[in-house]
């Protein structure tokens, strides 16, 4: 219903496929309008020259459809009801629940003032080997899963959300299929942890530009959860592929010119925009985020997994070990900028020496089975490294693997113990005399 004094129009200079134009004054950027009773949002202002971008597309609208302006951002209604719910990118609920009561908070705020942060110190333990082991999380830390498209990846994030020791995990699903989504539900459901996850869903059959306010509807919710509840808040958003490429069909219709792999000059900023909301706050509320970015044939350097790595804080990498028929993160090409922080100190003792142990045994490992594939004998130790490479990926790190940190520094030792001398390891003698398994 067309409430008094909003902006109506009804003449529309120019139409694309996801965008109109039209002359306007008195809008502002980012505010919300119905265009012939489709949602759309402002994304250019040029003087009085004003495109919007039509969620639900464009097909039908004639130049001379009605145009309203709503006076307002997209917005997100905050309070404890968020808890357990499925929202869609608009915040509306798809789950057959109630409407959400309570404060209604415009989202894409700006990220926190750097005086107002915390050096970030808690762990944040995922109960997944191959992360809590060789690359601990931190809370307030930004991290992403590179991994292929044939990869479990959705499957690792609802794992994460299962067993991440967090008070609140908000989930942004972005191009999800509706089988990923049905599975999100199902296993939350059959999991008996809806009571502390919040989700937010555009899938398939939604409009591609609806995912772009997904991430920023996630993160609204997580810095109530984070602000106002002193809650440590574990967002994880899937798959900033399909985020930014809506970020492309919106700025290609409307004719700015490509950067690097056809994707906007913008979006450096704005992936920036997003993983520069985690933070950890001195009254000890925090945002973490795990995003995945799903890439093209392996490829590193595209421009989508090219601007993560310079904004983020590391990186989890998923590889299919043929060793071991198992998905696994991959200790080579992962990294966690900040597990120094908590490694060994919120941690057991023995943490930071047992890690960089395995990984060089791992190693070694690696160099063997090189000599072996090029016809050259291999010795003893080389052996007992490709034998200890096969058990450490398959009880440490593929992602299937479920036990806390203690047990995991168990299981390592307890290897290190099968295969290797105490003096072929290169760990502390005092450490080896405590943990080393007789």
């Amino acid at each position: 219903m067309t409430k008094a004094f909003q902006k109506i129009y009804t003449k529309i200079t120019n139409i694309t496929k996801a965008t109109c134009s039209l002359k306007a004054s008195g809008v502002g950027n980012d505010e919300l309008a119905t265009v012939n009773g489709k949602l759309a949002q402002v994304v250019r202002i040029m003087g009085d020259d004003v495109t919007l971008q039509v969620f639900g597309g464009t097909e039908g609208i004639p130049t001379n459809a009605e145009v309203i302006f709503l006076g307002k951002a997209p917005s997100l209604k905050v309070s404890d009801q968020l808890a357990g719910r499925f929202f869609n990118a608009l915040g509306e609920p798809i789950d057959g629940g109630p409407e959400i009561e309570g404060e209604e908070i415009e989202i894409g705020g700006p990220s926190v003032n750097p005086v107002r942060r915390k050096q970030p110190s808690e762990l944040i333990a995922t109960g997944i080997a191959g992360i809590d082991l060789n690359n601990t999380l931190v809370s307030g830390q930004k991290i992403p899963f590179f991994a292929d498209p044939d990869q479990p990846y959705n499957q690792v994030m609802a794992n994460v959300a299962l067993r991440a020791e967090a008070d609140k995990i908000i989930l942004g699903g972005m191009g999800l299929t509706n089988d990923d989504y049905l599975y999100f539900k199902n296993v939350f459901n059959n999991a008996g942890v809806l009571d502390r996850i919040v989700s937010f869903v555009n899938t398939t059959e939604n409009p591609p530009v609806e995912r772009l306010l997904i991430p920023d509807m996630a993160l609204t919710a997580a810095e109530y959860f984070a602000v106002e509840k002193n809650q440590k808040v574990l967002v994880l958003l899937t798959d900033m592929t399909s985020y930014a490429d809506a970020l492309a069909i919106v700025s290609n219709r409307m004719d700015q010119i490509p950067s690097k792999d056809s994707m906007p000059g913008s979006l450096y900023s704005d992936l920036a925009k997003i993983y520069e909301k985690a933070v950890q706050f001195p009254a000890g509320g925090s945002i973490t985020i795990i995003a995945v970015t799903t890439l093209s044939g392996g490829d590193i350097t595209h421009a989508i997994p090219d601007n993560t790595g310079y904004i983020t804080e590391g990186q989890l990498f998923l590889r299919r070990d043929s060793d071991v028929g198992k998905v696994i993160v991959d200790p080579f090409r992962s990294l966690s900028r900040l597990k120094q922080l908590v490694a060994g100190k919120k941690t057991r003792e023995d943490h930071a020496q047992v890690m960089n142990a395995a990984v060089r045994l791992y190693a070694d490992a690696a160099n063997a089975k090189t000599k072996l594939e090029n016809g050259f004998d291999l010795t003893n130790y080389d052996e007992r490294a490709l034998d200890f490479a096969k058990d450490y990926s398959e009880q440490l790190l593929a992602i299937d693997v479920n036990i806390d940190t203690t047990q995991m520094l168990d299981v390592a030792w307890s290897l290190f113990g099968t295969h290797f001398k105490p003096e072929e390891v290169n760990i502390k003698q005092e450490l080896v005399e405590k943990y080393w398994k007789k």
